[in-house]
């Protein structure tokens, strides 16, 4: 079949080739309905756009990339769902790139990206991540740059974030209005700002409610279920006395959970449990399992707003970074229920 080309859409409506361009690229100063007629026209013939010439005549691939720790957790595709869903209405499309938690290939990411020549990155950082890692050279090469959820505290850019203060602190009074006294926090033994207000957050409630801060009930660690599995275990075996368990995510309370039933103790009745971050697990199962929801989609839309806004403004870096902080939700379920 013989390609479909501006040319034929011109021809097709006696126009010139540069008012159906102009009017194809939404030009301020064509007609809407000579607009209209154009994209009409042009769906009727079958015309694709060729984009790899409309980047080079541009300077822009209106491709974004999209860099996130991993997939396989509900968290971090929930938050891509956001963030494509909002780009591909604007007509951008995503380029995705996982870490794996290595900054080493977060930074291949970076490289891939930057030889892609997309238009902005969408990130959020992995746990072995350094001050700012390599996004202090995407930044200073001006192209545009957005954090979600974890951001790196080195580098001024906008960012969409939860409060994890407030979750943190959410959870443990939670737990304290629900009768539990002994709280154990299990959290990551890395220094990410993330987990350490989580970690404040619990510390103040215990603070304001006149419990006490015991340093054997503070665990960290490389979290996962079966770390959540071996803290229980390691509590137990050395006596611990404990009644409860808030985690800094829920993979690590779903392994609490397990370890607690096999142990023959019963949740929530002599242990309750939250986590955080309200994977798609937490809700199937037995008991399911109380937990902090980060509103993932909403944060995926809202990163992509912001970043398309600034692109709007021009000079993406000479705005104030914009840093937008929303509240988490308590989803008290039967796992903390007493």
């Amino acid at each position: 079949m013989k390609k479909i080309t501006i040319l034929d859409i011109a021809k097709e409506l006696n126009i010139t080739f540069s008012t159906v361009a102009r009017a194809l690229n939404d030009h301020p100063a064509i007609s809407a309905a000579t607009k209209k007629a154009v994209r009409e026209t042009a769906d009727r013939l079958g015309y694709r756009p060729n984009k790899v010439a409309s980047s080079l005549r541009s300077g822009k691939t209106k491709i974004i990339g999209v860099l996130v720790p991993r997939l396989d957790v509900s968290f971090f595709s929930s938050v891509v769902h956001g963030i494509e869903g909002v780009m591909n209405e604007n007509g951008y499309t995503i380029l995705l790139y996982q870490s794996q938690e290595s900054a080493k290939q977060e930074n291949k990411g970076i490289d891939t990206f930057l030889r892609s020549r997309v238009d902005g990155i969408i990130a959020s950082i992995s746990l072995e991540t350094e001050g700012a890692g390599g996004y202090g050279e995407v930044k200073e090469r001006g192209i545009p740059l957005a954090f979600f959820d974890r951001a790196p505290q080195a580098l001024d850019v906008p960012s969409v974030t939860i409060d994890d203060y407030r979750g943190g602190f959410m959870a443990t009074e939670h737990l304290i209005k629900s009768g539990y006294r002994r709280i154990v926090h299990i959290n990551g033994y890395r220094n990410m700002h993330i987990f350490n207000e989580r970690l404040r957050g619990y510390l103040d409630a215990l603070k304001q409610y006149g419990l006490p801060v015991d340093e054997n009930l503070i665990v960290k660690g490389d979290f996962s279920l079966e770390f959540g599995r071996h803290c229980v275990r390691d509590l137990l075996a050395k006596g611990v006395e404990f009644d409860a368990v808030f985690t800094l995510e829920d993979f690590t309370a779903m392994g609490v959970v397990q370890e607690l039933k096999a142990a023959g103790k019963r949740v929530p009745k002599e242990v309750g449990v939250v986590g955080f971050a309200n994977e798609a697990f937490t809700s199937l199962v037995s008991p399911t399992v109380s937990t902090l929801d980060q509103r993932t989609v909403e944060m995926g839309e809202e990163v992509a707003h912001l970043f398309l806004k600034l692109l709007k403004k021009g000079n993406y870096y000479s705005h104030k970074p914009e840093k937008i902080i929303l509240e988490p939700e308590l989803l008290i379920r039967e796992s903390s229920s007493r």
